[in-house]
């Protein structure tokens, strides 16, 4: 038991991790940072989303996807389409500078993508991210569970 988790957690985490220096790395040309990336890809593939949308798909709080939002309007990437002094519930959409960067993001997270399941079969691979899917899920409903207390 205490193998399988500490396999588990140590995985998990090395996952995440690299997934961050990845996103860093293939984009430091741009100085963006990992949650930056995650912004512009969800808007370049979902046009048109609010912060509270982009805080659900990045899996980030409130205040880092505002301060991500912030840095990504000031240099240009993208342009909220309200002028209320409240941005949080407005949509965001990517100027020509964010479509051609999110284009350059979404095509290395696809190279990036094949590259990671080179060595899996379709079935392999469709078959990890269900047994993924059904560990977060379960997982969230214990998180779930664990708040009611």
């Amino acid at each position: 038991m205490k193998e399988r988790f500490e396999t588990f957690t140590v995985l998990i985490n090395r996952i995440n991790r690299n997934i961050r220096k990845i996103k860093n790395a293939k984009m430091a040309e741009y100085d963006l940072r990992s949650v930056h990336i995650s912004c512009l890809y969800y808007l370049y593939t979902i046009e048109g989303l609010t912060a509270t949308d982009l805080c659900e798909r990045c899996e980030e709080d409130k205040a880092t996807i505002s301060r991500a939002l912030d840095y990504l309007e000031k240099n240009g990437y993208l342009v909220c389409k309200s002028t209320a002094a409240k941005k949080y519930k407005s949509t965001f959409i990517l100027t020509e500078k964010g479509r051609e960067v999110g284009e350059k993001i979404s095509d290395k997270i696809a190279n990036v993508l094949d590259e990671v399941s080179d060595d899996l079969s379709e079935d392999e691979r469709v078959r990890f991210y269900r047994s993924l899917s059904l560990i977060s899920e379960r997982l969230d409903a214990i998180v779930q569970q664990l708040e009611k207390q």
